[in-house]
């Protein structure tokens, strides 16, 4: 009884009035069956389509495994006829029917994928596939036609799907002529002891670059690298460069200025423009302002308090007047921005071990500002050898303060050739007088033809014997 029922169909239970009805052995002929021997037909049933189940999924496994060994990643992307014949089969036959005795298993489209390249399951080696279709009733064979030719509605949904491929994984295998099409953008390093390796990275980097600031010397500051790799042009920086325009930097100094002095595009604009309304106030110009703030890039930094405690020191302790303290920071601003220390003991320096008095010192430093940042060791050798050589006084040394700007080794060279020739003479009361400003100041070939009255071929010589 249940060899007859593997193939019969498995309609609902009948009542007991419809028992008459017959139903069909496997040989052909009617029989009569109760209703418990339907339950074991259905059952039996259930099984086989169960068992057929397990074959078929077995077999799409190794479609699958042969599939993904024949470069499957490239398939799909190409969407080739195969990638799409096992889309529209794979997943229609994995989808359990609601109607259990249809059997939707797509066996042509399975031969067409499977291609021969995994070898089909015993049961279909010996024939029984074929053999139990051959066996099937009529209305068995009727009813499976047309569960097959029932139209297919979620086909297009599928494909929409699978078009819609994800992303490939990083671990994916890729062929070389792939690897060697990626282009992999360059790491940005978390720390770096040079601007260089962020300059491709950073917008605000590049401008810098191109407006002429020179990022290997702000490196070189304390924290500016930090700072500039902080900043938005377009935000923070931009309004101080306008700014810059205004108070009468030139453009082609915009990349120097900024080189000397990064650390003034973190200060409030507001501030600066409060330090520049100072200046002003204190009679200084326009021209005068923009060349203070040219040559001295620090000068900005400072606030207002600072500013005027640096006036008042120099207008109190050379004894100048506002006229004359003024024009002094305007040669030279850097006194307004550096260490008073310096100046403090070149001052001392001066007074005490050169013995000048405090009105030549005020003569001297506002005809050579630069006095009072020099360094005090070449401060005294020149003095030494002027003074104690050469035999100039001091009011000598007060009239020509030039000649501490010069270098000691010059002096010396063009003194000595002089001497040689016998007209080493500085006293402005004899003839042949030499002022100390034609003896530093000339170049050599009119020193030589208009002051030594000799050729500079001869000077050559001398200083080789030297």
């Amino acid at each position: 009884m249940v060899g007859r029922a593997l193939f019969c169909l498995t309609p609902p239970p009948l009542p007991a009035a419809e028992w008459s009805r017959p139903s069909w052995d496997c040989g052909g002929a009617p029989t009569w069956a109760g209703p418990r021997q339907r339950r074991e037909g259905q059952d039996a049933v259930l099984r086989r389509k169960m068992a057929l189940w397990a074959r078929q999924v077995s077999r799409w496994r190794c479609l699958l495994r042969a599939a993904r060994a024949a470069d499957f990643p490239g398939r799909l992307r190409g969407r080739s006829g195969p990638a799409r014949a096992w889309r529209g089969f794979a997943p229609l036959a994995l989808l359990p029917s609601r109607n259990l005795h249809v059997l939707p298993w797509r066996l042509q489209a399975l031969r067409h994928v499977s291609g021969g390249s995994c070898s089909p399951p015993d049961s279909a080696k010996d024939g029984s596939f074929s053999s139990s279709e051959s066996n099937l009733p009529s209305p068995v064979k009727r009813e499976q036609a047309k569960a097959e030719t029932l139209p297919d509605l979620n086909a297009k949904i599928l494909y929409e799907d699978w078009d819609d491929i994800p992303p490939s994984s990083a671990l994916e295998e890729i062929s070389e002529e792939e690897a060697v099409q990626i282009i992999a953008e360059p790491l940005l390093p978390l720390q770096s002891s040079t601007l260089r390796d962020y300059v491709d990275h950073s917008e605000t980097l590049a401008k810098l670059v191109h407006l002429g600031v020179d990022l290997s010397q702000v490196e070189k500051r304390q924290k500016a690298g930090q700072l500039l790799l902080t900043l938005d042009f377009e935000k923070d920086i931009r309004k101080i460069l306008l700014f810059l325009k205004d108070v009468g930097v030139e453009d082609n100094q915009l990349g120097p200025f900024l080189t000397k002095n990064p650390y003034i595009l973190a200060e409030d604009l507001e501030a600066l423009e409060t330090r520049v309304a100072y200046l002003k106030s204190k009679k200084f110009g326009k021209a005068e302002i923009a060349q203070m703030v040219s040559r001295a890039p620090y000068l900005l930094l400072f606030s207002v308090e600072r500013l005027d405690n640096r006036l008042g020191f120099f207008k109190n302790e050379l004894g100048l007047s506002v006229k004359k303290t003024k024009d002094l920071v305007i040669r030279l601003p850097r006194l307004l921005t550096g260490k008073l220390e310096p100046v403090k003991e070149n001052l001392q320096v001066c007074q005490i071990e050169l013995g000048f008095q405090r009105n030549e010192i005020q003569q001297i430093v506002f005809k050579t500002p630069k006095i009072l940042t020099a360094s005090k060791k070449r401060l005294k050798q020149t003095f030494d050898y002027l003074h104690n050589i050469m035999g100039i006084p001091h009011h000598m040394l007060t009239r020509f303060p030039q000649v501490f700007n010069s270098k000691l080794l010059r002096i010396k060279e063009r003194h000595m050739f002089l001497t040689f020739l016998g007209r080493a003479q500085y006293d402005p009361a004899q003839p042949s007088y030499i002022s100390l400003d034609q003896l530093v100041s000339l170049p050599d070939e009119v020193f030589c033809t208009e002051i030594a009255k000799a050729s500079i071929q001869d000077f050559e010589k001398f200083l080789k014997t030297l």
